[in-house]
């Protein structure tokens, strides 16, 4: 029989190093021109330098692995820094013809050199990104030139030759597209910035369909119930709990554990051998890497994060290349007033450091940690990206910074791609988003005051001082990050950081209203049960009243006589019965409207009201908090959320439901029960 191994080394492998070894030397010589503490007596030396950079790293990283597999990711953190700067300063003090003055040069050459090859990368159209993962790329190209085996080998897609798969099942890479609605990608495929994705479709391999995301649509409840089939514990991006007596997060890493717990039965999506990266809840995953509800637990085995902290010039290239897009974004924002774009929002304080992070530095080491998994075969990998949710908040779902941030993402799933057909076995890949966005001026900028602010002068009681008004959601990675490095589980694991720091307070107001994009909820902290619509009348008058007049604001969900009702200014709908009387308040918010309010108003930790904005002409909301690109309620196409998945993985008919004209699934829930059948037809799921 032939023996189909992989050579030991190819053309790929010594074009790839070449290349490697000319754009490090590249970047070492401008960076020791430029440096004054350091010198060379030839070019030569340059390209001797850059080749002991290399060796470097190839023989310090098993070394690595094994003195960070004792203590997590700040271990291989730490280890990685301090390996770039041992091989960088190895290479400059005891090479012959070439000097160095001080410690403080050698991490200036470090600096300079990742910048001017992060540069050199652009110019020359290398994929943004592929530095992080160079090694497997070669790898994975390598191996793609041999001959088909056996068995139908595959990468991504599950229709190219994945030349060193072995016999196993399939796996399965779960993309999940933070924010992206599927009109937005609808835009994006006509626009030619997600070729990979259009590629698939093109190719017939994965078919593109809806789902609809129930209200409340925001990332911790769609994503419990896509990672644990139930999302019934959260009623908006954060709440208050009259069983707990305080305010629950979900960015908050201890409540995000809490409300796993809550929903876990132990079989989530990712049960049987899969990994959770950069989710916000772990889907019972074995292997949790960057997990916010698993962040006591710390950031995941230092082994798998030595690639991307040790590889020379790699976290360094990702800090330049984050300080960079922190830039860029000062630079839109001001573009943005400039051209007098509207709606539009502020785009100053921590916002543009959050975005470089996501955007870069996360992006980055979501790209290394997955590629990594997936060369090791785990059966079921999923990650979450939240590049294109965090700009769309800020900028507009469909304004060009946003769709840059997708087109950015349709690479980084085409370097997945590319990876997986080095992979010891086949993967598909499913692309799911969580919900979609809708755009609009803020409540405050129609109204004149906030959301919390029109609360307080209704009920005639004095505003709390306002706080940070930044997009909490945008918070949670730095959280998770810090919360893993306290590892405080002993403690009151408050936030450490954003607008809801101190969200675990003791104290017990009077009233607590909460925004969560175009949803808003107020409850009365201090009684024991919900008041119903009368006893809200009798204690504030003007309360219910005032909200359904103001122009910023759809209905009011209160809870009646005989169940809950949607008052707006002109009518009312019982959900219960569906009777409407005068104007109905839901007409303009689509079939599921009734249907989706009334589970809501029936989750235990719901409002005593419930408050969604208007929709105005083109589907635009007003979000109760300060963004321009909003997501949780309805109206527009937030609640729109996207499918694409392999053409032969079915979603039978009877799976669907009718929304607004279409065959839809509906919930995350019956999105979860979708891809745990999937798996299961795969082989990858163990039991029922």
């Amino acid at each position: 029989m032939r023996d189909h191994r992989p050579p030991l080394v190819t053309v790929v492998d010594v074009r790839a190093a070449l290349w490697s070894l000319a754009s490090t030397a590249a970047g070492l010589g401008v960076a020791i021109a430029l440096v004054d503490g350091v010198g060379v007596a030839s070019p030569w030396d340059v390209l001797l330098a850059a080749l002991v950079v290399g060796l470097g790293d190839a023989l310090l990283r098993a070394p690595l692995r094994r003195l960070a597999r004792a203590g997590g990711a700040v271990v291989a953190l730490l280890l990685g820094l301090a390996a770039q700067v041992l091989v960088v300063w190895a290479a400059l003090t005891f090479l012959p013809g070439v000097t160095s003055d001080s410690w403080a040069d050698v991490l200036a050459v470090l600096l300079v050199a990742a910048v001017v090859m992060a540069c050199g990368h652009w110019v020359v159209g290398a994929r943004d990104n592929a530095y992080v993962v160079g090694d497997l790329l070669r790898r994975a190209r390598r191996r793609a030139g041999l001959p088909r085996r056996a068995t139908r080998a595959g990468a991504l897609d599950g229709t190219g030759d994945g030349g060193g798969a072995d016999d196993r099942p399939p796996g399965v890479l779960v993309v999940m597209l933070d924010g992206v609605a599927r009109p937005t990608l609808d835009h994006a495929l006509e626009a030619g910035l997600v070729p990979t994705m259009e590629r698939w479709l093109g190719s017939g391999s994965h078919r593109l369909e809806s789902w609809w995301a129930r209200v409340p649509c925001t990332t911790p409840a769609s994503t419990l119930g896509l990672l644990h089939g139930t999302s019934d514990a959260v009623p908006a991006f954060r709440w208050w709990s009259r069983r707990l007596g305080r305010l629950v997060v979900t960015n908050r890493p201890a409540d995000a554990a809490e409300v796993e717990r809550s929903a876990s039965d132990g079989r989530g999506l990712l049960a049987d051998g899969g990994v959770a990266v950069s989710t916000m809840f772990s889907g019972d995953a074995p292997t949790s890497l960057l997990v916010m509800s698993r962040a006591a637990e710390g950031l995941g085995p230092g082994p798998l994060f030595v690639r991307f902290f040790s590889s020379p010039f790699v976290l360094v290239r990702a800090v330049a290349g984050t300080v960079g897009e922190a830039l860029k974004e000062v630079y839109q924002g001001w573009q943005q007033v400039v051209r007098g774009v509207r709606p539009r929002v502020a785009r100053r304080g921590w916002y543009p450091v959050l975005r470089a992070v996501t955007n870069v530095l996360l992006r980055d080491l979501n790209t290394s940690l997955v590629a990594e998994q997936l060369v090791r075969g785990a059966p079921v990998v999923c990650v979450d990206l939240v590049d294109y949710d965090e700009i769309a908040h800020h900028a507009g779902p469909l304004r060009p910074e946003a769709l840059r941030a997708l087109e950015g993402l349709d690479r980084v799933v085409g370097l997945w791609e590319e990876i997986a057909r080095g992979a010891p076995r086949r993967y598909r890949t499913v692309v799911v988003s969580d919900h979609g966005q809708s755009l609009g001026s803020t409540f405050e900028q129609v109204v004149g005051r906030s959301f919390a602010d029109e609360v307080h002068r209704l009920m005639a009681i004095p505003a709390p001082p306002r706080g940070e008004t930044a997009d909490g959601e945008a918070w949670g990675p730095a959280n998770t990050a810090l919360h893993a490095l306290r590892r405080d589980g002993e403690g009151d694991g408050r936030l450490l950081v954003g607008p809801d720091r101190d969200a675990g307070r003791t104290d017990l107001p009077a009233v607590e209203v909460i925004g969560s994009g175009n949803l808003g909820m107020v409850w009365f902290c201090r009684e024991p049960r919900r008041l119903s619509a009368a006893e809200v009348a009798a204690r504030w008058p003007t309360l219910v009243a005032g909200l359904v007049e103001s122009p910023a604001v759809g209905f009011v969900v209160v809870r009646g006589a005989q169940g809950p009702v949607a008052r707006g200014r002109l009518g009312s709908h019982d959900l219960a019965t569906g009777r409407v009387t005068g104007r109905d308040p839901l007409a303009g918010y689509g079939s599921r409207a009734r249907a989706d309010l009334l589970r809501l108003a029936g989750l235990e930790d719901a409002g005593d009201l419930v408050v969604v904005s208007a929709v105005g002409p083109m589907g635009r909301v007003h979000a109760l908090e300060g963004l321009v690109g909003s997501h949780g309620g309805l109206g527009g196409a937030q609640s729109e959320a996207l499918l694409l998945h392999p053409a032969d993985l079915v979603v039978p008919d009877d799976e669907r439901e009718d929304v607004d004209g279409a065959r839809v699934l509906v919930g995350a829930e019956a999105v979860h029960r979708r891809l745990v059948a999937w798996l299961a037809a795969l082989g990858l799921r163990d039991g029922p």
